[in-house]
């Protein structure tokens, strides 16, 4: 087989994985919450999965939001952070297969030729977006996967700008307790 064969085939196969990873997580979003009881634990694997979906939307935030409330939301957000960062490699390895499905999107075009035309700053683009609640960071991943950013730098923002996010839900979470408790 050669060098060009092999590479189209883990790229199909990466594209599969993502695609099986995403339904599969999808199906079981209500089983998922369930891992909720297994405190810090648990909160990294729900959020693990709750990202690893491309486009479909699962629990996640909600989740951090209840837990915050129960648990010191510091750390509830770097759980929630690590495993939603981890998770959003389902979409990076989707771009790096480059069998991106929106890619014809006017969303995709804007962020990857942003980060393209400034590859210094590209970091910026995925800690951005990681950290504000929007439906553009699986968009954002599938990006930096084709522009083959290197995956530590993108586990790092990606990880930062979630745990920003998250941190912002804990305690919203955390605040909510002495509201009700009135």
């Amino acid at each position: 087989m050669t060098n060009n064969r092999r590479i189209t085939l883990l790229r199909v196969i990466a594209f599969l994985a993502v695609i099986a990873i995403s339904v599969v997580i999808y199906l079981l979003r209500d089983q998922a919450e369930a891992l909720a009881r297994y405190g810090y634990a648990g909160i990294f694997l729900l959020s693990i999965l709750a990202n690893a979906t491309i486009i479909l939307p699962a629990p996640g935030i909600a989740i951090v939001f209840a837990m915050g409330g129960v648990f010191n939301p510091i750390l509830v957000a770097i759980s929630a952070g690590l495993g939603s960062a981890l998770g959003e490699l389902s979409g990076y390895i989707a771009g790096f297969s480059g069998q991106a499905v929106v890619q014809e999107t006017q969303a995709y075009q804007s962020i990857r030729s942003w980060m393209e035309n400034n590859k210094k700053l590209a970091f910026l683009v995925i800690f951005v977006l990681a950290a504000l609640p929007n439906p553009f960071f699986d968009i954002a991943g599938i990006a930096a996967g084709t522009l083959k950013m290197p995956v530590w730098e993108f586990l790092i923002w990606c990880g930062l700008g979630k745990t920003v996010k998250m941190l912002f839900f804990a305690y919203a979470g955390f605040v909510s307790l002495d509201l009700f408790n009135l």
